[in-house]
């Protein structure tokens, strides 16, 4: 009897990898080529992905024996959900896997901004000596605005909170109470944009929260407001927010994410007032183990005929149609 087939389409830590061989027959091609993800598709019982893979209607069409699919990261942007369900194939991803490291990155970037760090570290680099032009601003004493109080937004908070800082957040699904015991206030969005010197990110990119922060909300910042932006392009308005940027209205902006990476065209990325990083919330390599250990355990949960845990399709197994032994 043949050995059940994991197909590995975007990079994986190796040291996790490695000892998949003694059970699984275990392949890799490049899913950013699509021709080879098609082909070596066909016969794979489970895919393992990141961000590059594509996983659509077309690639499950040619899948007729996969059983899941793996994504070793927090979002599914890039996987077809319902196409799956409807194909009867499992959806696991890593949801909890980055949440540190997103969080990190938020208060650098956000120290970044009130101290001038990458402008004046280029400035050295140039081999200058311009102290008098980096002049910034303590973070202490300052409010925090956090839109989205889920993980990420929790963990910001407990980080931020040693510099003194006021701490704000609006979620509609989180209760004033709730945010009031880890010692947050809770304020509807407008007066948290009006009240902010920092206004941080945390949300997942739906039609709801798409141009979440747009040119109305940004006409109620304060002149001190710095944005930071870790969860998804898209979310904010980047020409509302380079418009305002441009004309002095807010203090600065830190972009991880854009609504097309590369921002190729985007003026944001020339702009003085912004700090920008290519996509780095969860490039850790904590983080990387962490997504790729547990989507890997999930592969060989599913692969045994065994119940898989954080399942982001749970209905296809109420509806008989996943794929078994």
């Amino acid at each position: 009897m043949s050995r059940p087939s994991i197909l590995i389409s975007d990079p994986l830590p190796p040291h996790l990898t490695a000892e998949l061989h003694t059970a699984f027959d275990v392949r890799e091609c490049r899913g950013s080529d699509r021709a080879a993800l098609l082909a070596a598709v066909r016969d794979a019982d489970a895919l393992v992905i990141r961000s590059a893979t594509k996983v659509d209607r077309e690639v499950l069409d040619h899948a007729s024996r996969l059983r899941i699919v793996a994504r070793a990261g927090v979002g599914l942007d890039n996987v077809d959900v319902e196409a799956a369900t409807r194909a009867g194939v499992m959806v696991v991803n890593a949801p909890v896997s980055n949440v540190t490291s997103v969080a990190e990155l938020t208060v650098g970037l956000i120290l970044s901004m009130f101290r001038n760090i990458p402008a004046a570290s280029a400035s050295v680099r140039a081999g200058e000596w311009r102290r008098a032009d980096f002049q910034g601003s303590e973070l202490s004493g300052k409010s925090v605005g956090i839109v989205g109080f889920g993980r990420i937004g929790q963990l910001v908070a407990e980080r931020l909170a040693p510099f003194g800082v006021e701490l704000l957040t609006h979620d509609p699904y989180a209760s004033p109470d709730f945010t009031h015991a880890r010692g947050v206030s809770w304020l509807p969005l407008d007066d948290l944009v009006a009240t902010a010197d920092v206004l941080t990110l945390h949300v997942p990119l739906t039609p709801a929260t798409r141009n979440l922060i747009g040119e109305r909300e940004l006409a109620l910042a304060k002149p001190t407001l710095r944005l930071v932006n870790t969860s998804r392009g898209g979310i904010v308005d980047e020409v509302a927010l380079a418009r305002a940027l441009a004309e002095d209205r807010i203090a600065g902006a830190a972009l991880d994410v854009f609504a097309t990476e590369p921002p190729t065209g985007s003026p944001l990325p020339h702009l003085d007032s912004v700090v920008c990083t290519p996509h780095i919330g969860a490039g850790t390599a904590e983080a990387q183990d962490r997504a790729a250990t547990t989507v890997l355990d999930a592969v060989r949960a599913a692969l045994a005929g065994l119940p898989v845990d954080g399942l982001a399709n749970p209905e296809v197994l109420a509806a008989g149609t996943a794929v078994t032994v």
